[in-house]
């Protein structure tokens, strides 16, 4: 319960709060004007004893208090213990997707346009994040093939006596031989800000003039490839939707409610364009709607930034000017935060507020989907409860060398992510699938006996043995009965898959085409699949560390030290010898041995 004694030492002052359980979890982060008011209110508290208020405040031990100067300071403050904690009952902005965004590395004397999947403090000039990942490959396609910049890996371009087979390509005006001029690569480089930050038009006009101007002068070629330009910049812009007169950034908000799950959905306006959305499904928030939708826009805008000129809002927020001050800040420009009445704006609030309604009816045809399908594996395989949650487990190895374990979890018939799992083996020499198999499913089995949060149905790649090796860990921990046990294995490519049960001596057999079968078919391929992909990266790593082992001068702690600095594996395959010779602790000596060896390549 709520601590009684709470309130004698807090202050009438603004602060953040913690909320802690006996385990001394944090489960909530608030913030406050006056902290004794607030937390008063809570131990006041006379809510419904089935409240969400309510369900919380039983599970408190203790209040942790951070007392600030200004309300601002708690708004920051909060956002950063709730990126930190992630508490239970705070507002976390998950969609279980990792938009891509786009990155041009503007900080590089040539520099680069690609793909990339997490913002960093480097320098470089990020723009998306991008729900519509076919769209943000045609934006690359269209980039690469109207503006030329280079592409291979590295902040500077290896030298080279011939360029690459992009230059013949005419995909790369090749710094790397001497061939660019840098004033035109630096030109490119404004055209490629100007499409990204969604001011296409603009670029339009600046081209046309261009082809004018080069036609007067008679650079017919020139003008023809700005000719080229302007038109596949058009066939683009034909396919956005123009809303009204304006031209400015604008993040439009749209919140629904259907009893406790909360839908919330993000327009991006670009240059008057809606040029993608994103969307996330709270299931039961703790909060109102105002409290919901203010914590969600202070999250998102402080891990994702892509700030707009005007956040359009549905309602008006009770700490409205704090976060347009904030959020100011961090963009270095002056955010506007509006709730408009009437005319193009209201308009885009209507289609916010349509999508994320439209949220609750796609979950619901995904739901009734879901609904056939589970009765229809608990009635083939004869499952002792709807199989909400499947966990898969596959064991990948080499003769025994770099062994992993890959666990995957479907909800209700979608791949939950966050519970995917890769455990290195650990306790089991040479190649022995079965005890590997052992030591893993103890481990998962154990901890989630521990969590409480074991599935309704566990399957394991493999056949009677891979299942009497489950059932025995299950025995041990007391687990034969708690949940559902299944083994999936394909042993003749003219039977197809067999699906074998604890104590029952014949397969099941179910038609090919069957749902249920695929449904199956598809968890296990997941798993696989994530097991091949993590098993790759520990070869590549190992084989990285072999190379460097071979090298006079590299050690155990040199190695991990260069692995950190670069990050991965890839990224110190690709890196320049300027950038090797970055590195703390490596000299330019040193750092020609490592290019030269991993490159194959004679440095100067």
């Amino acid at each position: 319960m709520f601590p009684p004694d709470q309130l004698e030492n807090t202050p009438h002052a603004p602060g953040v709060y913690l909320m802690l359980d006996q385990k001394s979890t944090v489960i909530y982060v608030g913030k406050a004007k006056d902290l004794r008011k607030r937390l008063a209110s809570y131990a006041h508290d006379k809510g419904a004893a089935h409240s969400k208020t309510t369900a919380m405040l039983k599970r408190v031990e203790k209040v942790d208090i951070l007392i600030t100067h200004t309300e601002k300071e708690a708004l920051i403050l909060e956002a950063s213990l709730i990126k930190r904690h992630r508490p239970r009952y705070n507002i976390i902005l998950r969609d279980d997707k990792n938009y891509p965004l786009i990155k041009l590395t503007a900080g590089e004397e040539w520099p680069r346009v690609f793909m990339a999947r997490r913002r960093k403090k480097d320098g470089a000039k990020y723009f998306g994040p991008y729900a519509d990942v076919g769209a943000m490959w045609a934006t690359l396609k269209l980039i690469h093939r109207l503006f030329p910049l280079r592409r291979c890996h590295g902040e500077t371009p290896p030298t080279r006596s011939r360029p690459c087979l992009n230059h013949q390509m005419g995909q790369c005006l090749a710094p790397c031989a001497g061939l660019a001029d840098h004033q035109a690569y630096q030109n490119m480089v404004t055209s490629i800000t100007m499409i990204l930050e969604g001011h296409s038009r603009a670029l339009t006009s600046e081209l046309e003039n261009r082809m004018r101007a080069a036609a007067a002068d008679l650079r017919f070629e020139e003008a023809a490839t700005l000719r080229d330009a302007i038109n596949s910049l058009s066939r683009t812009l034909e396919k956005q939707v123009v809303q009204g007169g304006q031209r400015h950034d604008q993040d439009v908000f749209g919140l629904a409610r259907q009893a406790t799950a909360v839908a919330l959905v993000i327009v991006y306006v670009r240059d008057g364009a809606i040029s993608g959305s994103r969307h996330f499904f709270l299931h039961d928030p703790y909060g109102d709607d105002k409290a919901i939708l203010s914590q969600g826009i202070i999250q998102l805008y402080e891990e994702d930034g892509g700030f707009p000129k005007e956040i359009l809002l549905p309602m008006q927020l009770d700490d409205e000017a704090l976060l347009a001050e904030r959020l100011g800040e961090l963009a270095g420009f002056a955010v506007k935060l509006s709730q408009p009445k009437v005319g193009d704006k209201k308009a885009l609030l209507r289609i916010a507020e349509t999508n994320a309604r439209q949220i609750f009816a796609e979950r619901e045809h995904r739901l009734k989907s879901w609904r056939g399908l589970a009765d229809s594996l608990t009635q083939k395989l004869r499952l002792s409860r709807p199989p909400l949650v499947i966990e898969c487990l596959d064991i990948s190895n080499i003769s025994g060398q770099l062994a992993v374990g890959s666990l995957v979890c479907f909800r209700e018939g979608e791949a939950d992510n966050r519970r995917f799992r890769h455990y290195r083996i650990k306790t089991v020499d040479g190649p022995d699938d079965y005890k590997m198999m052992a030591e893993v499913l103890r481990r998962r089995l154990s901890r989630g006996l521990q969590e409480d949060n074991l599935p309704d149905l566990f399957m394991v790649d493999g056949g009677r043995g891979q299942l009497g090796v489950a059932m025995e860990i299950a025995a041990e921990l007391g687990l034969t009965d708690r949940l559902d046990w299944l083994g999936i294995a394909k042993e003749r490519a003219e039977e197809g898959e067999k699906l074998y049960k604890p104590g029952q001596k014949n397969p099941i057999i179910l038609p090919r085409h069957d749902p249920a079968l695929l449904y199956l078919m598809r968890i296990r391929d997941e798993a696989h699949r994530f097991g091949v992909s993590f098993h790759r990266r520990l070869r590549n790593k190992s084989s990285l560390s072999s190379q460097l082992a071979a090298i006079d001068g590299i050690g155990d702690d040199r190695r991990a030290m260069l692995l950190r600095h670069f990050g991965s594996v890839r990224a110190l395959q690709a890196a320049s010898l300027a950038e090797l010779q970055q590195a703390p602790g490596v000299g330019a000596k040193l750092a020609a041995r490592i290019f030269t060896h991993l490159r194959g390549e004679a440095t100067d």
